[in-house]
């Protein structure tokens, strides 16, 4: 039997055992292993299925995925993202829909520190939820926005994938966190058009506020500083050459730190708990990441990616055509995959066709991006609206879905300016060249 038919029933079986309910990246590093020692014998797959974990994990690089999520949960923990949401609601509370547009600008701000999607939903969500119940807001409006502004984090830099796609590519991760600024300001102007469009429509989806004075406006800024402040020190300094996004990340946690301990926010039990959630979710990721590299390691064995990467060129698609294929392609595996899974299985295949084509890899990083952001937030996996969901568990799934309709038709309209007009990525990275 030829290889490449291993390689397909793989795939098969990895999906099956996604279809069955075991977690990704148990479903992965047994598919690959599973495939490896099959067609190359136990030897080499224990082998390899020792040297990939060691090989990829000890890349420096990725020392920022730790500290970035270590970033997030000092954040959390010290109660600046309850400050964070206070501030904005301060001062846009009192458009309709105000404090869902508050949200959406907030899950900007918490995903600026954190770089992580379901991080910044299950934040905010816990922070904002309350209030919205308390004034009444329409329940498929809130979680919607809420589910959908989580995307923010993984757009607006730092970003823990634009970091792995970094590094699976070889592309300046400083240089992509650039690129992403522009995209996911205008996301978070869509998303709170939405919300602002919607609720002058039909006022009692979205009431009012509480009225805030303008010394009380004025007053909260100095709640709204440590994130801006964070936010300038990190892009910042990558964007000036000061210094490298790992080197960011240090910075990040440290400037946390120091303004956790000067406002006296940070307890003992809350640095313990951030720390646990660091160790969690950073295991979590890297399990993810192990997991799509021992199936990667077996389709190139195997010669799928190699028959892929034929097959597309063959095609001729040219970029339109190419783009609107991994469009497809990405809601599909959206649909089934979690967002690193997605990259590590694509990405080998795809991305030599993109250079191929001439594609920036940079903006290609941000289109992956916003396809991710999609999968976070479409049926049947949407882990965005499942976190909504164990957030705000009196809300029916469907509703959530619902909600989140609006958001998911604003991030496609992104995606088209993005695909028209690639300088919404490229300018700004351009002038840091």
């Amino acid at each position: 039997m030829d290889l490449i038919v291993y390689g397909f029933a793989g795939v098969v079986v990895l999906l099956a055992l996604l279809a069955l309910g075991v977690p990704i990246a148990f479903a992965m590093a047994f598919t690959g292993i599973a495939g490896l020692w099959i067609v190359e014998g136990p030897m080499p797959a224990m082998a390899q299925a020792a040297l990939i974990p060691w090989e990829h994990g000890r890349d420096f690089v990725f020392v920022t995925v730790p500290l970035f999520v270590l970033m997030g949960q000092l954040f959390f923990h010290a109660g600046l993202a309850s400050d964070l949401y206070d501030g904005l609601r301060k001062w846009v509370g009192r458009v309709p829909g105000g404090m869902a547009i508050a949200s959406v600008l907030a899950c900007g701000g918490f995903g600026a520190v954190t770089g992580s999607s379901i991080a910044t939903v299950a934040t905010m969500g816990t922070i904002v939820m309350p209030e919205m119940r308390r004034y009444n807001y329409n329940a498929r409006l809130a979680t919607g926005a809420l589910a959908a502004s989580g995307t923010l984090g993984i757009l607006i830099p730092p970003s823990l994938i634009f970091i792995f796609y970094g590094v699976m590519t070889e592309t300046s991760i400083g240089a992509l966190f650039i690129a992403g600024i522009v995209p996911g300001l205008i996301t978070a102007s869509m998303f709170s058009g939405i919300i602002l469009v919607r609720c002058l429509l039909a006022p009692e989806l979205g009431p009012k506020g509480p009225h805030a004075s303008w010394g009380e406006r004025f007053g909260s800024i100095g709640r709204l500083g440590p994130v801006a402040a964070l936010f300038i020190l990190i892009i910042g300094g990558i964007y000036a050459g000061v210094f490298t996004p790992t080197e960011a990340a240090g910075i990040g946690c440290i400037g946390v730190l120091v303004t956790a301990s000067i406002r006296r926010k940070l307890t003992r039990e809350g640095l313990a708990a951030a720390l646990r959630g660091t160790a969690l979710i950073s295991a979590m990721i890297f399990a993810i990441i192990v997991g799509g590299y021992l199936v990667a390691r077996f389709l190139a064995v195997t010669g799928v990616t190699d028959f892929l990467v034929e097959a597309i060129i063959a095609a001729e698609l040219g970029r339109f055509g190419l783009l609107l294929l991994l469009v497809v392609l990405y809601f599909v595996l959206g649909a089934m995959l979690d967002v690193f899974g997605m990259l590590v299985l694509t990405i080998p295949f795809v991305f030599p066709v993109v250079t191929e084509l001439g594609i920036d890899p940079v903006w290609f990083g941000v289109f992956v991006v916003i396809m991710a952001e999609l999968a976070l937030i479409t049926p049947p996996i949407g882990a965005n609206v499942f976190v909504m969901r164990r957030v705000a568990p009196e809300v029916p799934m469907e509703e959530i879905f619902l909600g989140v309709f609006p958001f998911v038709i604003g991030e496609i309209g992104v995606l088209v300016l993005l695909i028209l007009f690639p300088d919404i990525a490229l300018w700004l990275v351009e002038q840091m060249r």
